[in-house]
């Protein structure tokens, strides 16, 4: 299937393959894909170091794919997907990769010995942990992800006005409160007994998601289980491509998916604040004469008058220079934006703000 994102590449965009996530990576192209989440295996298998003297396990996972011989095995089996991971992460994408204190510091040593550049952990506080039946440890309440760029010289994405427009406008903090995966969007068996021991909350890949990307972009999960990743991603007019090795949970993934009703392409939008927004020189608008050099600019009150000189800087009496420096200078000011200050005159008097004119070009685009 064809990118719909402008890569120009062939992917298998919005599908669940089986198999192993190192092998299928190998399959994609490089620099193909915006944003990754992991949520690998945990490696809570391992004899001898993280079972109890008694050799019963110290949490409650017991399937196959977390079984590993050594440390060793398992930070070789590490380095090989996340190696993976960097080669089709595109130059500006980010990875998040989730963990509990078994295995979250070496999967955060192996992401910056590969050249990955960490920018923040997310604590996962679960709002109703599992509690410690033995009474031997404090009960374990969170996990950790951590995010990184694919390396410190990314321009990577964050929607940080999306992010504080979700927290009640206020700055989104690394400490979530989110409930485990309980009740009807807990994916169970025929005999009711919970599919995956390992289930994400939606709530928390809604808010992964919506951190890092825009719509049409494209997630991938190398360690798709039953498909949370792929269920928001849809939701959310993202893309998403899952790799599983076990059938039956890529079945339950594709099921669960295909009944997800997508938001409309308005509602998938996020919140832009300033940061986020495209930039574009004034000078853009007089070389290509949307502005033409020789134009008359004014305040809103025409207290003062400008003349755009070609190179785009402007001249109001003895200020010269940019639209914002000599909107600065004529009020006596320290700063001004001048996309918000100068207008320019239209047929019959009215008054169009500079910004105006911005966002139309922009929306050219």
């Amino acid at each position: 299937m064809r990118d719909s994102v402008g890569t120009g590449l062939d992917l298998p965009l919005d599908q669940v393959m089986v198999g192993d996530c190192i092998e299928l990576m190998r399959r994609l192209p490089p620099a193909s894909v915006h944003a990754i989440f992991a949520d690998p295996p945990y490696n809570l298998q391992l004899k001898g170091s993280l079972r109890r003297p008694d050799d019963s396990l110290v949490d409650g996972v017991d399937d196959e794919w977390d079984r590993f011989d050594s440390l060793p095995a398992y930070d070789a089996f590490t380095r090989a997907w996340l190696a993976e991971a960097r080669r089709v992460l595109r130059k500006d994408g980010t990875i998040w990769v989730i963990g509990s204190y078994h295995n979250v510091f070496r999967l955060g040593a192996a992401l910056q010995d590969l050249g990955f550049w960490v920018l923040n952990d997310i604590i996962w506080r679960k709002a109703n942990p599992m509690p410690n039946f033995r009474g031997r440890r404090f009960t374990n309440a969170h996990e950790t992800l951590i995010w990184a760029a694919r390396g410190a010289e990314s321009r990577y994405r964050f929607n940080y006005a999306a992010m504080k427009s979700l927290n009640d406008d206020v700055q989104m903090r690394s400490d979530w409160f989110i409930p485990l995966c309980t009740g009807a969007e807990r994916l169970r068996d025929e005999k009711g007994a919970k599919l995956h021991p390992t289930q994400k909350p939606e709530a928390l890949l809604h808010r992964v998601i919506l951190s890092c990307t825009s719509p049409g972009e494209v997630i991938l999960d190398p360690f798709h289980g039953t498909g949370t990743t792929g269920a928001v991603a849809r939701r959310l007019g993202r893309r998403f491509i899952g790799l599983e090795r076990d059938p039956a949970y890529a079945a339950a993934a594709k099921a669960r998916i295909a009944a997800i009703e997508p938001i409309s392409e308005s509602a998938a939008l996020v919140t832009q604040g300033k940061r986020e927004q495209p930039r574009l020189p004034f000078g853009t608008l007089v070389e290509r004469g949307v502005i033409p050099a020789g134009t008359l600019l004014t305040d809103r009150a025409r207290r003062w008058s400008a003349t755009v000189a070609a190179d785009g800087s402007i001249r109001c009496g003895r200020a010269q220079g940019s639209i914002h420096q000599v909107g600065a200078a004529v009020q006596e000011a320290p700063s001004c934006n001048g996309w918000a200050f100068w207008h320019v005159e239209q047929p019959g008097g009215r008054l169009r703000l500079l910004d105006e004119y911005r966002a139309e070009m922009l929306g050219r685009r």
